[in-house]
């Protein structure tokens, strides 16, 4: 038998670099091996940088500014040539940090090339333990994921879903709390609140913190501050890690604690969850028939069955989630542990985040795709009211109860005559105005519930679409 592993190109072992490629394809630029690589090349550049610009380092000449535009640009020109020289210095090094320094070293003496300048190269890589550039390069990775990539396709989902809501808020919809026929809301009231879930959880992610630290070997500045015991080490590493738009760590050991992560990815998989929620809310609303599936579909939906449109966005949507979330936990669960001042269990752990951001990056592409398919059947959903006339039983007692309270007689008793009425039996709107009609309310709330049917009882669910749905 041929074998698959020897194929050219490669075959891709996991389904989101094969079969699902291209909905995850914009994470390769900040969560792939070749951007750890790149942001370790950017780190290294920008702390170079800081230190000839600052003047940290005595008698160390400034960067012109030629120089500096050559050096950031070897960051922008980093592509495929340059992940194989780094893997080439690598298999020498077999240290994937030290290979970037030895990297960039060669860069700068390209770009400096005059004898006294030799002594630039030293500054590559100064007082670093390959924590402090891998550190931020991953904060600068995950922030980058998230706010170039999976924020504006969950912002677009939510989106999407708010519109959805806003369009059916007027749609009468039957409820069913626990499965059972309950008061009538209206679908759109129904989809606004997943949309607002969603948006509450998109509103925390948004101000999510990204730190990072720069401190040494075990977080002491301990290096630096006898290589260079004038220097305010503190005050340089902050001003260092905010220049790259992080949140500065002051407390560390050898590695930033990862608490951030924890953090943000228990954020991410509560949003993936409440979407998960949707997905099984519209999957089961299909099945009732109150969503038709009919635009853009012309895929086929059984191998044996012509009629079939199976919701297949919203199935594909649930299992991609659970993998995210099943990543999401452990990484967050995982990465606040370290033994001592460090382990190494976190090194293999952070290369599984772009997985799980591309689960659920690939989840948010099915879920639009399936919502985008859908029409509503409105007439369906009215059937199922006018079969279920048993559900106005509910105001009706309410109102007697206040009636009751206010000292209008007869109103005795209200909940166990509606459930006397309704409970274990099918009326129809004749049955309830029969009834309505024989319990002595007064003339204006007899008349109120007397033209009262199921498609009509459904209260203030328009207006809250319209006043809390932002």
């Amino acid at each position: 038998m041929v074998s698959l592993a020897d194929a050219t190109p490669p075959i891709a072992l996991g389904a989101l670099d094969g079969r699902y490629r291209g909905a995850v394809a914009p994470l390769v630029d900040h969560l792939s091996e070749a951007a750890l690589n790149r942001q370790r090349v950017h780190v290294e550049i920008e702390w170079l940088i800081h230190q000839t610009s600052h003047g940290v380092v005595p008698g160390v000449r400034q960067l012109t500014d030629d120089e500096v535009a050559a050096l950031r640009a070897v960051v922008d020109d980093f592509g495929t040539a340059e992940v194989a020289e780094l893997g080439e210095i690598e298999r020498v090094t077999v240290h994937d940090v030290k290979a970037v320094e030895y990297f960039l070293k060669k860069r700068l003496t390209a770009i400096a090339p005059a004898d006294e300048d030799g002594g630039l190269a030293e500054l590559i890589h100064f007082g670093c333990t390959s924590e402090d550039i891998n550190n931020l390069s991953y904060a600068l990775m995950v922030q980058g994921a998230v706010e170039q990539v999976w924020l504006p396709r969950a912002q677009a989902l939510v989106a999407q879903v708010a519109d959805l809501a806003r369009e059916l808020k007027d749609v009468p919809l039957l409820a069913h709390t626990h499965g059972q026929p309950a008061t009538p809301t209206t679908m759109g009231k129904e989809l606004a609140v997943l949309a607002h879930r969603l948006g509450r959880q998109l509103r925390r992610i948004e101000r999510q913190e990204y730190l990072g630290k720069f401190n040494g070997a075990t977080g002491t500045f301990g290096a630096h501050a006898l290589a260079l015991p004038d220097v305010d080490w503190p005050a340089v590493s902050r001003a260092f890690v905010e220049g790259l738009g992080l949140t500065w760590n002051p407390l560390t050991t050898q590695i930033e604690s990862h608490d951030w992560q924890a953090e943000l990815y228990a954020d991410v998989a509560r949003f993936n969850r409440i979407l998960h929620n949707l997905c099984t809310d519209v999957w089961t609303y299909i099945s009732m028939g109150y969503f038709a599936q009919v635009r853009g579909q012309g895929t086929v939906g059984s191998s044996t069955m012509p009629h079939k449109v199976n919701p297949i966005r919203f199935e594909n949507a649930e299992a991609n989630l659970e993998v995210s979330n099943a990543l999401l936990d452990v990484l967050g669960g995982t990465l606040v542990q370290s033994r001592l001042q460090r382990d190494l269990t976190d090194s293999s752990m952070q290369r599984n985040i772009g997985t799980a951001f591309g689960h659920s990056v690939l989840a948010l592409d099915n879920v639009a795709r399936g919502l985008a398919g859908l029409d509503a059947v409105p007439e369906r959903m009215a059937a199922d009211l006018e079969a279920n006339w048993e559900v106005l039983g509910e105001p009706i007692q309410s109102a007697m109860r206040a009636l009751g309270a206010q000292g209008v007689a007869g109103m005795e008793e209200p909940y166990e005559r509606l459930k006397e009425l309704t409970r274990g039996r099918r009326i129809d709107g004749d049955d309830l105005r029969e009834f309505v009609r024989g319990l002595g309310l007064p003339a204006d709330v007899e008349a109120r519930f007397v033209a009262l049917t199921p498609q009509t009882y459904t209260a203030l669910a328009s207006r809250l679409v319209d006043d809390y749905l932002a």
